[in-house]
């Protein structure tokens, strides 16, 4: 694990030298809830944070976020506060492993398209402070299809569905792709299998997903690899850590390591710049795309 660490770490310092990636803003979501999709966005963001990339942690699942439940932290504040202009965004952002920050959820928040004209331009103002010292932003979406998960799906430069093996869960992982495309003209995107018991079975997955895509969507699907299912994960669930933290040498945590080295080698479809143009995105102009 400490060669893959190494490797990651030299990747990611490379990456960092004049001419290399800007801001790399990434969603993960997924059809349907119960595939995992959270840890996977949880340890990806550490083994990330632990080989020197500076990492946020938006939990976009704006009614039900549970990132920093999951990571065992406990948050005095949410981005409901900041919206408010109650809190500024350094008292509401949370340091989690490694220094990674975390930009909590809360229950009940508004949409970000309901937001008045001066609440977009604080907010800007507000991230734009972080714009030099963020390489990856990742947004943890809701799960399903309303307009909140697609309208942080669409935000993104990379869209990345977690789906499991599981009949329902590839159903939903499909529905979700051809709203993307059918209603945003999305056509890009990345796939995880979740808890698979082979290789196999995550690229059995995938191939049913591309076959159906071929016939019926005009998309392509790359695939970055299965996290085969670990006894270990409820574990760690319960002591409310990674379990590339804690239980760095089980198998989930080595696929996870090797899913964060495809990740970083990759190239993002495009090269939006900063968290200013995430933001402006989000709750700027392209608002009326998804109300």
């Amino acid at each position: 694990m400490l060669d893959q660490a190494e490797s990651l770490r030299v990747m990611a310092n490379r990456a960092e030298e004049p001419g290399g990636c800007d801001i790399r803003i990434i969603s993960v979501t997924s059809g349907k809830g119960g595939v995992g999709k959270t840890n996977v966005v949880a340890n990806l963001a550490y083994v990330m944070t632990k080989i020197g990339k500076r990492v946020l942690l938006l939990d976009a699942d704006l009614g039900l976020g549970n990132l920093d439940v999951l990571l065992g932290l406990a948050p005095k504040y949410h981005i409901g506060h900041l919206l408010s202009g109650e809190r500024r965004l350094e008292e509401v952002l949370v340091r989690g492993p490694n220094g990674m920050l975390i930009l909590p959820a809360s229950s009940g928040v508004q949409e970000l398209t309901t937001l008045t004209e001066g609440q977009q331009l604080s907010f800007i103002s507000e991230l734009d402070n972080l714009k030099e010292s963020i390489d990856v932003v990742l947004i943890d979406t809701g799960a399903g299809i309303s307009s909140n998960v697609l309208y942080f799906n669409m935000a993104a430069q990379e869209i990345i569905v977690v789906v499991s093996p599981e009949p329902t869960s590839i159903t939903d992982g499909y529905a979700i792709m051809k709203v993307l495309f059918q209603k945003h003209g999305e056509r890009r995107f990345k796939l995880i299998v979740n808890s698979v018991r082979s290789q196999k079975e995550g690229l059995d997955v995938y191939n049913h997903l591309c076959m159906v895509a071929d016939k019926y969507l005009d998309i392509s699907i790359d695939y970055l690899g299965g996290i085969p299912y670990d006894e270990n994960l409820p574990k760690a669930v319960r002591e409310q850590k990674a379990i590339t933290e804690i239980y760095p040498h089980s198998k989930a945590s080595e696929a996870l390591y090797d899913l964060t080295k495809v990740i970083l080698e990759s190239e993002p479809e495009m090269a939006k710049g900063n968290l200013q143009f995430l933001w402006k995105r989000l709750i700027g102009g392209q608002s009326a795309t998804y109300i």
